[in-house]
């Protein structure tokens, strides 16, 4: 049962209650596009993908797409948008037409940034150099291709559909498609993997020169094939080895870590990633995709759409399957728990800014952990230590206490 936020005590780390403010400015405002099908879904892959039919229906998923767009449009007037992410499922399966017609009815509805970014999923087994040309000149200036590995039998095992030679080719492929940004999606920890085997993979994809990086390590999801039939996944000594070799060898070649399993050469971390990281506000559109608005009231809402892409489509069900106002005992929970995955977290003036919530209402829970060497001792930001960042559940739950 959710009750009324201004009501509500704050529960938070012995704090005393505190009265949540009107939020001064609203923080930045992004729109995430889920494209929920696959042409086969991972063993691994607990997001909400669904095995594509032969013939997509494209026409009638942008109508609806923008149509639940236009449900949103209310909490956002006056706004612009400074990012946007096709996420999936494998986004690129979408052609080139569907996906301009979705962008321009988008702008129709809300201001672009001038310097917006805007990023595509894409996985080497969909990539057709002529398509990719025409995503850039529809002003998708990001993408993120879904690598995981470069060894036959990783990609075998992990059940992904192109090869090792495919993934080299699709990297080389953006670049001549005119997308000077790129992220390549790496997997550490895979079924039988060595710590050689881990940063060969490495080698392979820093050659390729991306701007940036996301590595990280295999986890068993539960409502996953691997679940219910467990791979034998290397042992946690392995699993510590590849975490600080890889870690060296990023950093030796220029991608510093600015998130848990986030890399970038210097001046491209993903602007859309970091906005979610720091408590920024995000429209979801699409099957299963969530969001995150800020109101000037100081309400914070969250909400989630339908999952099922046939139930998406159905005229006759809704597009929202639910939202909930976060209440002053959740919020700065849920704050932490994304502004602390970033190594150099986060000033700690956007908390109040944010939040509407007071920064002494931390005051106890941020003791605990700075006594606790989870937290730096550093007034203006708020950061967790190398320990904290290993131990960040642990680190979050001395703000539950």
């Amino acid at each position: 049962m959710t009750h009324d936020s201004s009501a509500s005590p704050l529960i938070f780390g012995g704090a005393a209650p505190s009265p949540r403010a009107a939020l001064p400015v609203l923080p930045p405002l992004a729109l995430y596009i889920h494209i929920p099908w696959c042409v086969r879904k991972c063993p691994y892959c607990d997001f909400n993908s669904h095995t594509a039919s032969p013939v997509l229906p494209e026409e009638e998923y942008v109508d609806a797409l923008l149509a639940d767009l236009d449900q949103d449009l209310h909490a956002v007037y006056g706004r612009e948008l400074s990012s946007i992410f096709f996420g999936g499922g494998t986004p690129s399966l979408f052609s080139a037409e569907a996906l301009g017609r979705l962008l321009k009815g988008v702008e129709q509805r809300i201001a672009f940034a001038s310097d917006i970014e805007i990023t595509l999923e894409a996985n080497p087994g969909t990539f057709e150099q002529e398509k990719f040309v025409a995503y850039r000149a529809l002003g998708i200036n990001r993408l993120s291709i879904g690598i995981q590995s470069f060894q036959e039998e990783k990609l075998k095992a992990l059940g992904r559909i192109h090869n090792g030679d495919e993934a080299v080719r699709a990297a080389g492929m953006a670049r001549q498609a005119g997308f000077d940004n790129f992220n390549l999606d790496l997997m550490h920890g895979l079924p039988d993997q060595s710590l050689d085997d881990a940063l060969n993979d490495l080698r392979q994809a820093i050659a390729l020169k991306p701007t940036h990086l996301s590595w990280y390590q295999l986890t068993l999801e539960p409502n996953t094939v691997f679940w219910n039939q467990p791979p034998t996944l290397p042992e946690d000594d392995t699993l510590w080895d590849i975490q600080e070799a890889g870690q060296a060898l990023l950093a030796e070649h220029g991608y510093a870590q600015y998130e848990v399993s986030a890399y970038a050469q210097p001046g491209r971390p993903a602007r859309h990633n970091l906005n979610y990281w720091s408590f920024g506000d995000f429209i979801g559109i699409g099957a299963g995709a969530h969001g995150k608005l800020s109101h000037p009231d100081g309400r914070i809402v969250r909400t989630w759409k339908t999952r099922q892409p046939k139930d998406y489509l159905n005229p006759a069900k809704s597009f929202k399957a639910g939202e909930k106002a976060l209440t002053n005992d959740e919020l700065p929970f849920d704050f932490l728990m994304n502004a602390l995955r970033l190594t150099e977290g986060v000033e700690s003036r956007l908390y109040p800014e944010r939040t509407g919530l007071p920064l002494e209402s931390l005051a106890e829970g941020r003791r605990e952990a700075e006594q606790s060497g989870l937290l730096r001792v550093e007034p203006s930001r708020l950061a967790a230590t190398d320990r904290g960042q290993l131990f960040l559940n642990d680190l979050l739950q001395t703000f539950l206490s």
